[in-house]
């Protein structure tokens, strides 16, 4: 992650203003968007105070991302019903263009069958509905691919 993004998502998780992190550090409200958006870079001292500011050291301030909490907060913010209107396929697409293209040259046809045979025994074997079937198949797809299983 850039650094600018993560002083930006820091201050965030602080719940402080552009102007409010301006202010304690005796810097402009433009000083920080420029830092923000990776325009300028603070200095050290500034730095420093950024991460006292955000009650973090250096190092993580740095490399600091996204955790889990935050993640699961972005999610839960979502509605059902937003979620239904949202097409996720051209959401994701734009993050894994190969989503909106792999269509174009793969005979979905071909996998079809034994993916819907696989939802359908997971369906029977432990009675989860459509939607978890999914789920739980979606899961076993991707801890094979990181080789965990």
């Amino acid at each position: 992650m850039r650094l600018g993004s993560s002083l930006y998502h820091a201050r965030k998780k602080s719940g402080l203003t552009q102007e409010n992190v301006a202010e304690k550090l005796g810097v402009s409200r433009q000083t920080i968007s420029k830092w923000e958006t990776d325009e300028t870079l603070p200095d050290i001292r500034q730095s420093k105070g950024l991460a006292m500011l955000y009650h973090m050291t250096l190092d993580e301030l740095i490399e600091y991302d996204f955790d889990e909490q935050q993640a699961q907060q972005m999610i839960d913010s979502v509605s059902d019903e937003a979620q239904a209107r949202i097409d996720w396929n051209k959401v994701w697409s734009k993050k894994y263009p190969v989503l909106g293209t792999y269509h174009q040259t793969v005979r979905i046809d071909d996998y079809a069958a034994p993916l819907r045979e696989l939802l359908t025994q997971l369906q029977v074997d432990h009675g989860y509905n459509h939607t978890d079937a999914l789920l739980v198949l979606k899961d076993i797809l991707a801890r094979v691919w990181k080789g965990q299983v």
